[in-house]
């Protein structure tokens, strides 16, 4: 009884019985059944971060997805209205697009890690032509989406602790990157955006 009423009083039963909020996990699962198909079939790496660099990524990025996810009551910075729900999932559902496509033009050289692989060579076709990190952009995306979907102030802090997160990452990666190729790299930076045209 007490539990009942304990979880009543901090869970918001109304919006997990919303489809906006039951399909916004399920995008989730999608994107985590196709990286793990496709990561079978990458090049093998000639170098990786750490152990422990990777461990605080995946800390990061796992916590803000529990925090957008989480269906608090009473902690919304945004009313919990059909259009916003519909508008963050459709966000959502269209992060998830981009970072397939940017995953699909990897192709052997994505990594789960920021890593260097055999053969390794500069991509910039498909949404990489403009943007140095699309599958960030994308995933950011899906974070936005989620948070709008379930539009709490919790939300919207692990919004932001994605973003630190990616941020982290993009710093790492392209010190990576610029060791690796130089001024061939260099070039790439300046025509191009880190995650969005126009913005950043």
């Amino acid at each position: 009884m007490f539990s009942g009423t304990l979880v009543g009083s901090v869970f918001d039963r109304g919006l997990v019985t919303r489809w906006q909020w039951v399909c916004a996990p399920l995008l989730w699962v999608v994107l985590s059944l196709y990286w793990d198909a496709a990561g079978k079939k990458t090049a093998e790496t000639s170098s990786a971060e750490s152990r422990r660099s990777r461990g605080v990524h995946l800390f990061l990025v796992n916590a803000a997805l529990l925090m957008v996810l989480a269906p608090l009551r009473h902690m919304h910075f945004v009313p919990q209205s059909a259009a916003i729900m519909a508008g963050g999932l459709a966000t959502e559902a269209a992060g998830l697009c981009l970072a397939i496509v940017a995953r699909r033009h990897l192709g052997l050289y994505w990594s789960g890690e920021i890593s260097i692989k055999v053969g390794h060579r500069l991509i910039r076709s498909g949404p990489y032509a403009k943007v140095r990190h699309p599958i960030y952009s994308g995933l950011l995306a899906m974070y936005a989406g989620t948070a709008l979907v379930t539009g709490t102030w919790l939300a919207l802090a692990g919004l932001a602790m994605a973003g630190i997160a990616y941020g982290r990452k993009i710093r790492l990666e392209e010190r990576n990157l610029r060791a690796a190729f130089g001024a061939e790299y260099e070039a790439y930076r300046r025509e191009s955006w880190a995650l969005a045209p126009g913005l950043f």
